[in-house]
């Protein structure tokens, strides 16, 4: 309930995961951020779309999450952000993080590099492709940030790590090995590496070997592995 004593309208967000959050978005951090949007769209190009802020969670519900992959925030140009941290749609070229992603994924797995940079595939298995801030300017980096989405995000791996147990984080850069300090390490595991983006990425990331680690650990907890072969 608001300070005013009205109940703000559901975001467009699955039951079970506004169950978990739904008072992160009652927070005045969250009105205010609501508020910045709206302008915000007035006067300027906004990535991604309404529609597909929420993607990430609408791919992969609460209690499916298995593995959880952090970014930093959208893709900044046309077409390119689809609400899924370092995935793009079909028919968009692969940026360059992305690529040195799937560099990793081919040395480590020996398997062809994709194509395609649609990650659909990964959420649908329980990768939460979860980026700390949602939505930004089109054409500016980290334009959003400090704008509210960081409480928000922080809360989404705080009730991860409270009310779920022996996921697999993959923290890359320092952006979001940050928010390591956020996850139990006694009930999850953590992995981390520098950043795929091509300023990092030579320094450790290429070598990290997070894929069949990810998957091992995954395994020793009578899971599946993920299937990162994209169609």
């Amino acid at each position: 309930m608001t300070q005013n004593g009205t109940i703000p309208p559901q975001p467009r967000i699955g039951a079970d995961w506004y169950a978990v959050l739904h008072e992160a978005f009652a927070a005045p951090s969250f009105h205010e951020l609501r508020s910045f949007l709206i302008e915000e769209r007035r006067h300027h190009t906004v990535y991604p779309k309404g529609s597909q802020i929420f993607n990430a969670f609408d791919a992969c519900p609460f209690r499916s999450v298995r593995l959880v992959i952090l970014g930093q925030d959208p893709y900044h140009g046309p077409g390119q952000a689809n609400g899924l941290a370092f995935s793009v749609p079909q028919g968009i070229a692969t940026p360059p993080s992305l690529q040195n992603i799937f560099k990793e994924l081919q040395r480590d797995l020996g398997q062809p590099v994709p194509q395609a940079g649609d990650l659909g595939h990964w959420a649908r298995q329980g990768v939460l492709l979860l980026n700390a801030t949602l939505t930004v300017r089109a054409d500016q980096a980290g334009s959003h940030q400090g704008r509210g989405w960081e409480p928000f995000t922080d809360a989404v791996i705080q009730q991860l790590s409270s009310l779920r147990s022996g996921l697999v984080f993959l923290l890359w850069g320092r952006y979001a090995q940050e928010k390591g300090r956020l996850i139990d390490r006694d009930r999850h595991h953590i992995l981390t590496a520098p950043h795929p983006s091509p300023l990092s990425a030579h320094r450790g990331f290429i070598g990290c070997g997070h894929f069949s680690k990810a998957n091992a650990l995954l395994q020793q907890q009578g899971g599946p592995p993920i299937d990162w072969n994209l169609p």
